[in-house]
């Protein structure tokens, strides 16, 4: 079957508005998304504090490791299921908000912990939410949208969700110096003296507000497919799905894949801005909104551009950002020079997350994309865990600049692997 038949006939679909692209449910799951990630960017840029405060620097800092990739594997292991499960139901609501209702009831429990592992294991059940919604809310926007919008509307989703990112630490920020004094919050020393435990343990509990309010909308507002295909059922769903998925999707996740084995958690930009700088919790936070806003600016640009030229051409040129990004950081020597760098890097988020999604989106069959996005989200999660191992062990026995580096590096092996991949059916994904 022709690529183009596979995607929905996308090359006789006329050219879809923005009004088809950011509607309905890509609207809705997209205030879902702020809600949810305001309530968890509340948290995750001061989980290093805390941890700091709850154990010597050392141990916190392989709890951070450890935090961050056994989170990203029990949702990668997760999320191959759940795509699997909504593509043999047919229905993708219900993983998709029975997992911010399990993100939600995990935020407020943190405020208890009293040891690293308590703030692991809260953070890995956390996730455990995102692997149940992930590749159902994924397939669901797919399949709401014509295939001609898919860039703009991923795009527009991306974008909320990082505007609760963004609004998550300016609120954290503003409760934190109301409560500690602005002198406090932007004290440079000991992190537990820059945010002292008890005010993150309430604002832990704070952060539960929106994380609930994420969950209803979701409950009460998204539609069950209301602008995607008709499908004919059988008597046995099963049946419906095929059993592999195609070659030429499976390059295109191995070249994901490579990408993701050289991006390692964001953290580890703070951690080694806090480590070299002495910064204190209000500089960190400083720093996480920055990076979000980059993420933000070149996002609707980058799906229309998507739309427009197709996935691929955009993915490369996100890539070639991070790849420079990097390289910046294995030699950047101020603070100054930090931040700018930091912008640089956010941008590429903002121009590869829409094109990404819609990459899989049009190699993957109908019946299996739920699947098809599960794979996406497994494999890329399931890389974190050895790319920040990988860039923890680099930083600390070959220095950090050999850790950035590496990761520029392997950004350019998954650039040549994307081409191999896509060689000769550029037109196919939707490319002049």
């Amino acid at each position: 079957m022709r690529q183009g038949e596979r995607d929905g006939d996308r090359a006789h679909e006329p050219p879809a508005g923005w009004r088809a692209a950011v509607g309905g449910n890509v609207l809705v799951l997209g205030l879902v998304s702020l809600l949810n990630d305001a309530s968890s960017e509340m948290i995750y840029p001061l989980l290093p504090l805390f941890l700091a405060g709850l154990a010597p620097l050392g141990s916190a800092a392989i709890a951070i490791g450890t935090m961050d990739g056994l989170a990203d594997t029990v949702a990668s292991l997760v999320k191959i299921w759940s795509g699997r499960a909504s593509d043999r139901a047919r229905r993708r609501k219900p993983l998709t908000v029975a997992g911010y209702a399990f993100s939600a009831l995990t935020r407020a429990p943190l405020a208890l912990a009293t040891a690293p592992w308590h703030v692991v294991l809260l953070r890995a059940f956390d996730r455990v939410g995102k692997g149940l919604r992930g590749a159902p809310r994924d397939a669901l926007i797919a399949e709401s949208v014509p295939a001609s919008a898919r860039g703009r509307a991923f795009a527009f989703h991306r974008i909320l969700d990082h505007a609760g990112a963004l609004g998550g630490p300016v609120l954290a920020a503003l409760l934190l110096g109301g409560w500690l004094g602005a002198a406090t919050l932007w004290h440079r020393g000991a992190a537990a003296d820059a945010a002292p435990l008890w005010s993150l343990r309430r604002l832990f509990v704070v952060a539960a507000i929106p994380a609930l309010a994420a969950a209803l909308l979701a409950l009460l507002a998204v539609r069950e497919r209301p602008g995607g295909r008709t499908v004919r059922r059988t008597a046995d769903p099963a049946r419906e799905t095929p059993e592999t998925l195609p070659r030429r999707l499976i390059l295109v996740l191995a070249a994901l894949t490579v990408f993701a084995l050289g991006n390692s958690t964001d953290l580890f930009l703070l951690f080694d801005a806090q480590a070299r700088f002495d910064l204190g919790a209000g500089h960190v936070l400083a720093l996480w909104v920055l990076l979000h806003v980059a993420k933000i600016l070149p996002g609707l640009p980058g799906g229309q551009a998507a739309d427009r030229f197709g996935p691929r051409r955009v993915i490369l040129l996100g890539w070639l950002i991070y790849a420079i990004a990097y390289a910046g950081f294995a030699f950047a020597a101020s603070p100054g020079a930090v931040v700018v760098l930091i912008a640089f890097y956010g941008l590429h988020y903002g121009v590869v997350e829409g094109a990404e999604r819609a990459l899989i989106a049009s190699y993957a069959p109908a019946l299996a994309r739920g699947r098809a996005f599960g794979w996406f989200h497994a494999l890329t999660g399931l890389a974190s865990l050895p790319a920040s191992l990988l860039f923890g062990i680099l930083w600390a026995g070959a220095g950090r600049s050999i850790a950035f580096l590496t990761g520029a590096a392997l950004a350019a092996v998954a650039a040549l692997v994307l081409l191999v991949a896509t060689a000769g059916s550029h037109r196919a994904a939707g490319e002049a």
